[in-house]
């Protein structure tokens, strides 16, 4: 009796997860639709200004004109990690943290974090953090970006750090969410297009013209790094919660057919017992 009840208490509590997960999966499904529509169609806007940013730096010979364009040498790097407020979401999170483990980064590297899955990584990394950040549960806003854009500035201009990085998660596709690292600043010259510029004519002159194209390029670039993420982290979280509430159920059916094995052996023992009662009292 006691193993019947044992049972029948696990089947409840499966049938209550896989009713949760599912709730979790269809939120994350009402979300993806919304997410996806706003990463995508922001793309094509991100990759036009990174072109036109880099045929306007092959018009500027002198790089020392621009600050974003010099390196410095103080070694420490700046790293903007985004990550989700929480969790289950698949691999999502532990593939963040491989790359920022592959990067080889020094004990040096200040992070800006933004999520309290990022905070976490480089807390438990032993890394400074400058700035912490909630991601949010809504799809961001073009604001969110201002303060993270205004840190990273600051810091490079200042020289206290070198370089500037984004770490975030990309979106592939519904089932392929990867972990990617973007280069911020300095603005290399591996980034400038190999095309000939040289019919080109731009006006104002292109030095007047790239303070307010790299102010707009930052944000943009900035900002495609939230909506991929926030779509990355929908996309996950669907799937892995799909997954989670097919996983539930198969467990629900074995406990049911367990359950009804013992059932069946238990009312079988008492048919035995009634018939052996029967027969001695003959």
């Amino acid at each position: 009796m006691a193993n019947l009840l044992i049972l029948k208490r696990r089947i409840k509590t499966a049938q209550n997860v896989s009713k949760t997960t599912r709730a979790m999966q269809m939120i994350a499904a009402s979300k993806l639709k919304k997410a996806q529509d706003a990463a995508l169609s922001a793309r094509p806007y991100t990759e036009t200004l990174s072109s036109l940013t880099s045929r306007v730096l092959i018009k500027i010979e002198d790089e020392s004109e621009n600050p974003y364009l010099k390196k410095n040498d103080s070694g420490a790097q700046l790293v903007i990690l985004i990550s989700p407020d929480k969790g289950l979401c698949g691999g999502l999170i532990t593939n963040l943290t491989r790359q920022v483990l592959s990067m080889g980064l020094s004990k040096n590297t200040n992070f800006v974090t933004i999520g309290k899955k990022a905070e976490n990584i480089a807390s438990k990394l032993d890394f400074q953090i400058l700035a912490s950040f909630l991601f949010g549960t809504v799809l961001p806003s073009f604001d969110s970006v201002y303060p993270v854009i205004r840190i990273a500035q600051e810091s490079f201009l200042e020289g206290s750090v070198s370089s500037v990085k984004i770490v975030s998660s990309e979106f592939v596709s519904l089932f392929s969410q990867k972990p990617n690292v973007l280069n911020l600043l300095p603005i290399e010259q591996g980034e400038k297009e190999e095309k000939d510029t040289s019919l080109l004519i731009f006006e104002p002159s292109p030095q007047d013209l790239l303070p307010g194209i790299i102010k707009r390029y930052f944000e943009m670039r900035l900002y495609q790094a939230f909506l991929e993420s926030y779509l990355s982290e929908q996309a996950a979280r669907m799937i892995a919660m799909q997954n989670a509430t097919e996983n539930a159920l198969e467990i629900v059916e074995e406990l049911k057919l367990e359950y009804n094995k013992q059932r069946q052996e238990r009312i079988t023992n008492e048919i035995l017992d009634i018939g052996s009662a029967s027969f001695i009292y003959e």
